[in-house]
């Protein structure tokens, strides 16, 4: 895993609940509680997820609530400082989910050691959207929290639902 998602899930965590819950997050992690992550930083997918366990154990939170609060604030506050180019010629949810694959396959063809989940899209009706989750890691509640946040973003009501191990249904307002 790349260290902006470490990155990211640090600044949600430090401007939420304070610093001394990052590093007691990080701590509980067995990891240096003053350890930074840089933004192109190979982590091992198993430290990346004990850190995660590691912040729901300490916020008392359950993965699914970690999951949508890190949607919410990567699509909302982290991603525009970094990625707006991302964010560019879509002016929908719909748009901006739709070019996601193609936003992940070219992040796998330019940086080293980059493994972003790959997306398939099947519309089952004019406003229903299944996009299936090609990884091998298994983070489906973070693509649903991570939908929410596009639904923010984009002030649309989106009703999301999580189909299974590999599938979002995505309902749009409009």
């Amino acid at each position: 895993m790349k260290g902006v998602i470490l990155k990211c899930l640090a600044d949600l965590v430090t401007e939420k609940f304070g610093k001394d819950k990052w590093v007691e997050a990080l701590a509980d992690a067995g990891m240096d509680g003053n350890s930074v992550f840089l933004a192109t930083e190979d982590v091992a997918d198993e430290k990346a997820l004990k850190i995660v366990g590691s912040v729901c154990a300490i916020l008392n939170i359950t993965l699914v609530q970690a999951a949508d609060a890190f949607g919410d604030y990567w699509v909302n506050v982290f991603a525009p400082k970094i990625y707006q180019s991302y964010f560019r010629g879509a002016n929908s949810a719909r748009d901006f989910l739709l070019k996601m694959d193609d936003v992940h396959k070219a992040t796998t063809d330019t940086i080293p050691n980059a493994h972003p989940p790959r997306f398939e899209y099947e519309w089952t009706g004019d406003k229903t959207l299944v996009m299936k989750y090609i990884s091998r890691r298994r983070l489906i509640d973070f693509l649903v929290g991570l939908i929410k946040g596009v639904g923010k973003y984009y002030r649309e009501d989106l009703m999301v639902t999580k189909l299974g191990p590999d599938k979002v249904k995505v309902v749009f307002s409009r």
